[in-house]
């Protein structure tokens, strides 16, 4: 039987944490909205907004070309902002709630370091958003929708403000520092 989403959080609030772009400040306070208005649950909506991680000295890498957003990598210090404890949502900006979160906190097992979709994309443009290169990879996306067991081992050692700052875009976004039975599936 799976846990209840507030045992899942010991008690708190689900965290939802959103990553923020200061030029998608509307996308942003959609998805928030649109979470909000549809939760059950109590919920902690977080956004991700990397300038305030700059000015706490939990981040540190320089922008690059393929980074089509401000969240690209701070995606990835949620297990830190949660406190490596329990479980928490990431979702990109864009993302508009049509259901209540509550569906998806339930599937948080323990079995797995991270909980995503498992989708099959290939990108047909050259460009995406605001003319940033497009790049083909595997697990292309996976990173949009994340459910974070925060207190998993790999995700405490590996996911420390220090290695979002340094690791590749292919270690992250490809889940590289677990193996694949620890990456579950979001139906």
């Amino acid at each position: 039987m799976s846990p209840t989403p507030s045992q899942l959080a010991g008690g708190e609030p689900f965290r939802v944490f959103v990553g923020y772009d200061s030029r998608e400040d509307i996308a942003y306070r959609v998805c928030r909205r649109s979470l909000l208005r549809r939760s059950s649950i109590p919920v902690d909506v977080i956004p991700i907004v990397q300038q305030e991680l700059r000015e706490a000295g939990l981040y540190w890498r320089e922008r690059g070309p393929t980074e089509s957003t401000e969240f690209s990598f701070t995606r990835f210090l949620t297990p830190h902002l949660a406190g490596y404890r329990g479980w928490a949502l990431f979702v990109d900006c864009d993302f508009l709630f049509v259901a209540d979160v509550a569906e998806l906190a339930r599937l948080a097992d323990p079995r797995y370091a991270v909980l995503c979709v498992h989708h099959d994309y290939t990108p047909r443009e050259s460009t995406k958003m605001d003319g940033a290169v497009q790049t083909a990879y595997p697990r292309k996306n996976w990173s949009s929708m994340v459910l974070f067991n925060c207190g998993h081992p790999k995700n405490r050692a590996a996911l420390t403000p220090e290695a979002v700052s340094t690791q590749t875009g292919a270690y992250l976004h490809r889940f590289m520092w677990l193996d694949d039975g620890e990456v579950g599936e979001i139906p």
